[in-house]
């Protein structure tokens, strides 16, 4: 299921995009897999950054610099009240969103989120 996220990631992006992970935590497969296995410029964000390459953000207050040349931003398992707020910053960056939400979780955005089957994962998907 991770993997398959990894590669959707991945073969939806180009090699010279930005791709913004929020909430990196200590779950690192997915980022992990990315980075191994395409070209793509990915930044990790947390609000408790669990190593050194995973840069301090709070996304409720985003330090927009992070995110301005993003063309996907996507989080793994982020709690509901983070929606809007990852919403909002995809919509400032001009970035597409990928929400893995927990499994039987409802998406709390403003805005309408596509659900996306792919391989073994599934997730929602929004364009601004």
């Amino acid at each position: 299921m991770w993997k398959d996220l990894a590669l959707y990631i991945i073969r939806s992006s180009q090699p010279s995009d930005r791709v913004v992970e929020v909430g990196a935590g200590r779950f690192l497969y997915v980022s992990d897999y990315i980075m191994k296995h395409s070209k793509v410029d990915l930044v990790l964000t947390d609000i408790k950054p669990s190593r050194g390459d995973i840069i301090y953000d709070d996304i409720t207050s985003p330090d927009m610099d992070i995110y301005r040349d993003a063309a996907t931003i996507y989080s793994i398992r982020p709690p509901s009240e983070l929606h809007n707020p990852l919403m909002m910053v995809a919509d400032a960056a001009g970035a597409r969103l990928i929400i893995k939400p927990l499994t039987g979780e409802n998406i709390a955005t403003e805005k309408p989120m596509k659900l996306v089957n792919y391989r073994k994962s599934f997730f929602y998907e929004y364009s601004p």
